[in-house]
C-alpha cells in the first residue's frame, strides 16, 4: 500500500471502525478467513467495545455541524466524537482552558447536545 497524502487527517474512531469492516473484520471466533493482522483484530475489538461501534456518518457530522458555535478545534471534536463524554467533569479534560473559553452554561449545553446527537456507548459487559 502507498500512503499518498501522509498526515493529511486524523480519524475518529468510528473512520477506523469503518475501515475494518471494509476490510472484513467482524466478531468470528474463527478469524482465520480475512486477510487482517492480528493486531488490526485488537484494535476492531477494542473499537467494537466503545462508542464507535453505535455511531454513523450521518450522526458524527451533524455533531460537527451543531458543535460550530462552541469554536472547539478539530482535536477537541475529535477525542468529543472518540470519547463521548456524558458530564461537564469528562468534557474539562478534553477541552483546552475550558473554565476561561467556556462558560458553565456552554459546557453544559454541550452536554446536552453530545447526549442529543452522538449515541450512547454499548452496555459494558459482565465477566463470565
Amino acid at each position: 500500500m502507498k500512503i499518498l497524502k501522509p498526515n493529511d487527517e486524523t480519524l475518529t474512531n468510528y473512520e477506523v471502525l469503518d475501515f475494518l469492516r471494509s476490510r472484513g473484520a467482524s466478531n468470528d471466533p474463527t478469524r482465520v478467513i480475512v486477510p487482517i493482522a492480528q493486531s488490526e483484530f485488537q484494535v476492531y475489538d477494542y473499537l467494537i467495545e466503545s462508542a464507535a461501534c453505535n455511531q454513523t456518518r450521518e450522526t458524527i457530522n451533524e455533531f460537527v455541524k451543531r458543535c460550530g458555535k462552541f469554536h472547539l478545534a478539530k482535536a477537541e471534536i475529535i477525542n468529543i466524537v472518540n470519547t463521548r463524554p456524558s458530564s461537564a467533569v469528562e468534557i474539562d479534560p478534553i477541552i483546552e482552558e475550558c473554565e476561561t473559553r467556556m462558560g458553565n452554561e456552554e459546557v453544559e449545553e454541550l452536554v446536552k447536545l453530545i447526549a442529543e446527537v452522538l449515541p450512547p456507548p454499548p452496555e459494558k459487559r459482565t465477566g463470565i
